[in-house]
């Protein structure tokens, strides 16, 4: 059954810093009312996302998909938010990328028609719900990895034992090197797997995937001979006639967001095969960027003629405590802002006083604890308990995470709409 717009749930006190006025309104009544993040109620800490920025990023990674003639499954732990699902489809994207069977119904709940699991599926009951979608759906598509000839095993064991009709079909994930995550090690483990799938009725043998971010001590060289290894694999797997006649399409997948470019150069080197070739990428967390840890790693830092993210998110805290002229307490922690990778960075100061913006210079974010930021500010800088300070967070995945309902604003202030995770 499809899930209920996000717009029909009630604002009550589950949802963190939403206007305590708003009490009973649906969300999409509450965003029909386009009230000012600063102006109209809200509590901090609050977590802002740009729409101008959202709507950038959309654009910008479709035409580069485009330019590249690469298919686009975008990873969808990043935000787990159907609403950008939506928008993310609308711009191109061929589907939506998971790594668990959680947020596969929660794809299927909001009516995505195409899912692709980058991992292993072997869970009984995961697989057993698998095979009803795909039965009471013949429009649905669904590619998962396989990587051990156990696993296709268990995988065979349980669809057969759920009657399922529709084979699952299957990409034979290349592990990425000694010591990396998932996937068969060598070429003759995935064949072994490759001749597994054969064997198994319930599956199909559709193309060959992996995750070049986990190449060891990545560099831009081993990053590309993994991914010859890749397309090569495929490449062999189609000569030795391993995809079956029913075959309509190959898959070569790879793709997180720090070596995509290279992705995209491997992938156009890729001699024609006995069918065409689906180029799938699965970058997810370009939708918000950050202002750390990817706003280092992207690939249009090294191909800055083909564009440059922006950075969407922005969480607003308030000063609660100014105790001596070096130190400053907000009301932000490690509940309310990514913290795995990188502290928050101090980007502008909002006045209590006249709601002037400035920026954050002499202030910087030194720790958090559950539910306090600490700033250390330089000699001289004008901070002031009731000022909201604007914070840059890096790591998408655990910023989306800490947030169930996130206000879509504007430059001006306007919150357009809500977006709502599904965590």
């Amino acid at each position: 059954m499809a899930a209920d717009h996000p717009h029909t749930e009630r604002v009550d006190h589950r949802f963190k810093a939403l206007p305590p006025d708003a009490e009973g309104l649906t969300v999409g009544e509450l965003a029909a009312e386009r009230r000012n993040l600063f102006s109209g109620g809200f509590t901090t800490p609050v977590l802002a996302l740009s729409a101008e920025s959202v709507e950038h990023n959309l654009r910008l990674l479709e035409t580069y998909a485009e330019r590249h003639g690469l298919a686009f499954a975008p990873h969808g732990k990043t935000s787990m938010a159907p609403q950008l699902f939506d928008r993310q489809l609308s711009y191109g994207a061929w589907g939506i990328t998971a790594a668990v069977p959680h947020q596969a119904r929660v794809y299927r709940a909001f009516g995505v028609r195409r899912i692709f699991l980058a991992n292993e599926l072997v869970d009984a009951a995961a697989l057993r719900w698998l095979a009803g979608e795909l039965d009471a759906d013949p429009e649905f598509g669904f590619i998962a990895y396989v990587d051990s000839v156990r696993g296709v095993e268990l995988m065979d064991q349980a669809l057969a034992a759920a009657g399922a009709v529709r084979p699952v079909e299957v990409v034979v994930e290349l592990g990425a090197g000694t010591g990396a995550r998932t996937g068969a090690r060598t070429e003759a483990d995935c064949a072994a797997v490759a001749d597994a799938v054969a064997a198994a009725p319930t599956l199909r043998l559709v193309g060959v995937a992996g995750y070049e971010g986990e190449v060891p001590d990545a560099t831009e060289e081993r990053v590309r001979a993994w991914l010859h290894r890749l397309t090569g694999l495929a490449a062999d797997f189609d000569r030795a006639g391993r995809f079956g006649p029913e075959v309509e399409r190959i898959v070569v997948s790879a793709g997180g967001s720090a070596w995509f470019d290279t992705v995209a150069e491997v992938f156009a080197e890729l001699p024609d095969l006995s069918r065409p070739v689906l180029k799938l990428l699965r970058s997810g967390a370009y939708v918000s960027h950050d202002d750390g840890h990817y706003r280092q790693l992207t690939p249009f830092n090294r191909v800055p003629q083909e564009g440059a993210l922006q950075p969407a998110f922005r969480l607003w805290a308030q000063v609660i405590s100014r105790p001596t002229p070096g130190q400053a307490f907000v009301n932000a922690g490690k509940r309310d802002a990514a913290h795995d990778l990188h502290l928050p960075e101090a980007q502008v100061v909002r006045s209590a006083r006249d709601g002037s913006i400035r920026p954050a210079e002499g202030i910087t974010v030194t720790g958090l604890s559950d539910q306090h930021g600490w700033l250390t500010t330089a000699e001289g800088v004008e901070l002031e308990v009731g000022d909201w300070v604007g914070l840059g967070l890096s790591h998408p995945c655990t910023a989306f995470d800490k947030w169930q309902l996130i206000p879509l604003v504007e430059a001006d202030g306007t919150v357009t709409d809500y977006i709502r995770t599904f965590f």
